[in-house]
């Protein structure tokens, strides 16, 4: 038997799950996800207990975009739902081709979906500044109609209207105790998909659908890694590691960095706040919170990346 590495947390992104945006249909996410799950495989079979999180973002936008389709139909669909409904379907997806690869390798291991909720606060500054764009750009008619449902529009450059939801801050895995008890039990946990579903607690402590936002899955898995006291933080995004001086001539891969290195590029504005800053801050977060190591880079080069061969390898200070 391979002896326990240790806990590892693993952060998936739309990379994963849809690499070619001109090829969205199903069967390409289901090869797409079928390929990551081999590489993450790798890392059960080396001995590593495993959680897998991942990003939901096009599929939240494709239901959207059905639910606007279907309006003179049927009744519109909220955003907490879509997003368990997207933590159920991409959790399938994920959940079938991990035991479908443990079997082809001869590995006891099973894999297991859990719809997560995840507390924010209910006087976060983001909801009253809601920046986050959400579904497709609109004429100003149907933009008024969206309005009148609920939701906040802004024009976007001259390109049209969109909606904007608010971006809170993750404050608690309200699931983590089952996180924590299966991954005892052995299993591989599929959980807080697209960031969790936001929610808030009332003054009676119970817990209600927060207003229209999505948390970032990265600060979200910097959390649950946290919280759950993971030895690793893997973020699999696009690239093979983190650069500085990104797409410029003196482009410049990083290998291995520490918390502060990292700190001084993020100073210099070396990150983009849409891309690779909110991976790198939740980095600096699990490390500072008793993390051992993280580590980003893209899934063909997980293994390698646990090995310290590849990918860039993020270490306390």
């Amino acid at each position: 038997m391979t002896p326990r590495q240790g806990t590892a947390v693993i952060a998936i992104g739309g990379n994963s799950l849809i690499p070619d945006k001109q090829h969205p249909q199903i069967e390409y996410q289901w090869q797409a996800v079928q390929e990551t799950c081999k590489h993450i495989a790798e890392l059960v079979e080396a001995g590593w207990d495993t959680v897998i999180t991942h990003g939901n973002g096009p599929q939240v936008g494709f239901i959207l975009r059905r639910a606007e389709l279907a309006l003179p139909e049927v009744h519109p669909v909220t955003l907490d739902l879509i997003g368990a409904d997207t933590q159920g379907s991409i959790g399938y997806m994920i959940q079938q081709s991990m035991d479908n690869e443990f079997l082809r390798r001869g590995l006891y291991r099973r894999a297991i979906t859990l719809v997560t909720q995840v507390v924010v606060d209910k006087n976060d500054p983001a909801f009253q500044n809601p920046t986050k764009p959400i579904g497709g750009f609109m004429t100003r008619e149907e933009a008024q109609m969206f309005e009148d449902m609920g939701w906040q529009v802004v024009e976007d450059a001259g390109r049209g209207y969109r909606r904007v939801i608010a971006s809170p801050k993750p404050l608690e895995i309200y699931e983590v105790n089952a996180i924590k008890e299966m991954v005892n039990g052995g299993w591989i946990v599929i959980a807080v998909g697209g960031g969790g579903i936001p929610v808030i607690r009332d003054d009676e402590g119970h817990i209600r659908p927060a207003p229209p936002a999505v948390i970032d899955k990265d600060r979200a898995s910097a959390l649950l890694a946290k919280t759950i006291q993971a030895d690793l933080l893997v973020i699999s995004t696009a690239v093979p590691k983190v650069a500085i001086h990104f797409n410029q001539p003196n482009q410049q891969w990083l290998d291995r960095v520490t918390v502060s290195e990292l700190k001084r590029y993020m100073a210099e504005g070396h990150f983009a706040a849409g891309s690779m800053l909110p991976k790198v801050e939740a980095c600096i977060d699990f490390l500072e919170h008793g993390g051992q190591r993280a580590i980003i880079t893209d899934p063909p080069n997980l293994a390698r990346a646990l090995a310290g061969e590849a990918g860039t390898q993020i270490l306390p200070d």
